[in-house]
C-alpha cells in the first residue's frame, strides 16, 4: 500500500515534469534562465540517471539502458543538467520514460525493506534500503517539478499555479510595505 502511494506521487510528478515542455520549442525546453544553468530538458535528463541509478543500479536492478554520459563519466562534470544539440527532446523524454517504466517494475518486484547499496555514496552511508532510495527519489521528482514549474513561468508565463486574478499585485503590494 505505501509503495503504491509513493508510486502514484513519483507519477503525479512526472507528468508534471513532462508538461513543463507542452507548446515550446527546442530552444525554450534547453536555455538556461537562472544562473546555475537549470533548464527543462537537462532536468528531465538529470531525472532519468536518477530513477535508472537509484532504483535500477542501486537496488539490484540494472538499467535497461547505458547513459552515455554515466559511461564516459561526465555525468560527474554535470553533463545530465542539459541537453547537447544532438540530443533531442524525444530523445530525452523517451529516456525519462524508459526510466520511469523500469523503476515502477522496481516498485512492483522489491519490498521497501530490500536491501540496496549507492556506489557513488560514502562507504559508511552507502548500504540502505529500497524504500529510502524510493522516498529519495519521490522528493527529487517532486523538487524538480518544482523548478520546472519556476523555470516555466519565467519562459512565458505560464504558471502551474491557480492564482486569482490581481494575486501578484497583491503579494507585490504587501512586499513593498516592507522596502526599506
Amino acid at each position: 500500500m505505501i509503495a503504491d502511494d509513493l508510486r502514484r506521487y513519483l507519477q503525479q510528478s512526472r507528468d508534471s515534469i513532462l508538461s513543463s515542455l507542452d507548446g515550446l520549442g527546442e530552444y525554450d525546453v534547453r536555455r538556461p534562465l537562472v544562473p546555475s544553468g537549470t533548464n527543462l530538458l537537462g532536468l528531465v535528463k538529470h531525472l532519468v540517471g536518477i530513477e535508472l541509478g537509484y532504483l535500477g543500479e542501486s537496488s539490484g536492478r540494472p538499467p535497461p539502458v547505458t547513459l552515455p554520459w554515466v559511461e564516459d563519466r561526465s555525468v560527474w562534470e554535470n553533463a545530465d543538467m542539459w541537453a547537447k544539440p544532438t540530443e533531442s527532446r524525444e530523445y530525452v523524454v523517451d529516456l525519462y520514460r524508459r526510466a520511469w517504466r523500469h523503476s515502477d517494475e522496481s516498485i512492483a518486484q522489491l519490498p521497501l525493506d530490500a536491501p540496496a547499496s549507492v556506489p557513488w555514496w560514502p562507504e559508511e552511508r552507502r548500504n540502505t534500503t529500497f524504500g529510502h532510495l524510493l522516498v529519495r527519489v519521490v522528493a527529487e521528482t517532486a523538487q524538480h517539478a518544482g523548478h520546472c514549474d519556476l523555470v516555466r513561468e519565467l519562459i512565458d508565463g505560464r504558471s502551474g499555479a491557480d492564482n486569482p486574478d490581481g494575486y501578484y499585485d497583491r503579494v507585490l503590494s504587501a512586499a513593498e510595505t516592507c522596502r526599506k
